[in-house]
C-alpha cells in the first residue's frame, strides 16, 4: 500500500477564497505545529451564547488588504509558543486554503505577525499527511510544478 504526497517548497502562494484573499505568500514551517494567519483587530465576542472571534486579515499596509471584517465561531483556543519563545493564547478558526489547485480545510490560529515577512505559516498539522517538504524549492504550486511522490504507508514499513 502506498500513499501519494505532493512536494512543497519552503515558500509558496495560496488562495483563501472564503476570505476573499488570493495570491497570499505562505511560509512552510515544519517547526510549528499549527498554521497561523496574520490579522489585526482580533477580539472575542459572544454571539448566540457562543464565543466568536472578530478580525481583519493582513495589515492595512499589505497590498491585498481589503478592510473586510470577519466573524468566525472559535474552533479552539490554543497556547502557542512563538519563534521568540513567548507563549500566547490564540483563537483558531477553520477555513479553506487552495494550493496546487486543491482546496483543503485548514485550522488557522490568528495572531498579530506584522513584524514577520510572510502573513501565513503552514505548520505540521496541515502539512503532515499531504506534503513532503523540499527546502531547496519554492513556489511550486504557483509555477504549476506538481511533483507527487509515492511512499509506503506506515503499516507497510
Amino acid at each position: 500500500m502506498f500513499v501519494k504526497k505532493i512536494v512543497i517548497g519552503r515558500k509558496d502562494i495560496a488562495d483563501f477564497e472564503k476570505l476573499g484573499l488570493f495570491g497570499i505568500e505562505v511560509k512552510v514551517d515544519s517547526g510549528a505545529y499549527t498554521s497561523s494567519f496574520h490579522c489585526h483587530k482580533i477580539s472575542c465576542i459572544e454571539k448566540e451564547g457562543e464565543d466568536w472571534v472578530k478580525c481583519n486579515f493582513l495589515d492595512p499596509d499589505h497590498e491585498m488588504y481589503h478592510e473586510k471584517e470577519f466573524c468566525f465561531p472559535v474552533h479552539k483556543t490554543r497556547r502557542v509558543k512563538s519563534s521568540n519563545g513567548m507563549v500566547e493564547e490564540r483563537y483558531s478558526i477553520i477555513t479553506d486554503i487552495k494550493i496546487f489547485e486543491n482546496v483543503y480545510p485548514i485550522e488557522l490560529t490568528l495572531t498579530e505577525r506584522q513584524d514577520m515577512k510572510h502573513p501565513v505559516l503552514l505548520g505540521r498539522k496541515f502539512l503532515s499527511k499531504k506534503f513532503i517538504i523540499d527546502t531547496s524549492k519554492k513556489n511550486l504550486s504557483q509555477k504549476r510544478e506538481k511533483i507527487e511522490i509515492k511512499l509506503p504507508k506506515k503499516a507497510d514499513r
